[in-house]
């Protein structure tokens, strides 16, 4: 539009010189500078708001599924193509995951369970199936390895601890911590890969005197503990690979916001009908 032209260039062209040079009245122009907004631009104004608002609280992750759920669940009455619409024209585009490289050191004598879980994912409800694993982090000062566990029902992360050895503590750490956490009946599932973290007599021990099923992950098969090689994925690309860590303290402190203050209570998930993690298990 010529007007919106005008206006646009007037910081570096005058607006008189403008008007000579595109044919049009300086009447008109600022007959369209007076002109009302039209009851969808002043709708979509509000939205726009509201958008950059959870875009920002999201980390600048969510796309148009999860941004829908977010204004509906907030009362704003919205259509999710026009949800699109409004965060494509203002450049508001979610951050693309980059591929996760995971390595585990299953070159041990030590048991290996069978495959109980076989990426049967679905539960009836919490502490019936866990998810646990490890990976890594780099810092300024060298690797942070990182140890979490999942409750398959709702993707919360049941515990979590960090230490800059990927040892059988850690995986210990991380354990007792989630069985403090939620104090879970005999006779779940534990799924894990065949790392000797584990497989180790002490872990073991952990996860018999409480009554668990021990399932691992059969050999080089990454699939076989999927929802907790998406939770690593979406630690990373929404942390992790935006942030350059000083030191180990510094991340161990970033994942914890993260976990404790954004993952579990506020982030929406598809699979559980664009609900936190928290708020899944309270429904139910």
């Amino acid at each position: 539009m010529i007007y919106r032209l005008i206006d646009a260039k007037k910081a570096t062209i005058p607006v008189r010189c403008s008007y000579r040079l595109l044919g049009v009245s300086s009447s008109g122009y600022y007959a369209w500078k007076q002109r009302k907004l039209s009851l969808q631009k002043y709708v979509d104004m509000i939205l726009l708001a509201h958008v950059n608002q959870y875009f920002t609280l999201s980390h600048e992750t969510y796309g148009s599924p999860r941004m829908h759920a977010e204004l509906k669940a907030a009362g704003l009455s919205c259509g999710r193509h026009r949800i699109a619409r409004l965060m494509r024209d203002n450049g508001l585009k979610a951050l693309m995951k980059r591929r996760y490289k995971k390595t585990t050191d299953s070159g041990h004598g030590g048991p290996v369970a069978p495959n109980l879980l076989d990426q049967d994912f679905s539960t009836e409800g919490s502490n019936q199936k866990w998810g646990v694993d490890i990976s890594y982090i780099w810092t300024a000062e060298s690797w942070l390895h990182l140890a979490v566990a999942i409750d398959l029902y709702s993707r919360r992360v049941v515990g979590w601890a960090v230490s800059d050895r990927m040892k059988k503590d850690l995986a210990i750490t991380n354990l007792q911590r989630a069985i403090a956490t939620r104090r879970p009946k005999p006779s779940f599932v534990h799924h894990s890969d065949r790392g000797n973290q584990y497989c180790s007599d002490e872990y073991q021990k952990i996860l018999k005197a409480h009554g668990m099923e021990i399932s691992m992950s059969g050999k080089g098969n990454c699939y076989d503990n999927a929802m907790v090689e998406t939770f690593f994925k979406t630690l990373k690309s929404e942390l992790i690979w935006r942030t350059i860590f000083l030191s180990r303290l510094q991340a161990e402190r970033a994942i914890g916001t993260f976990i404790d203050g954004f993952y579990n209570p506020t982030r929406r998930h598809s699979a559980l009908g664009y609900k936190s993690p928290i708020l899944f298990e309270a429904a139910a």
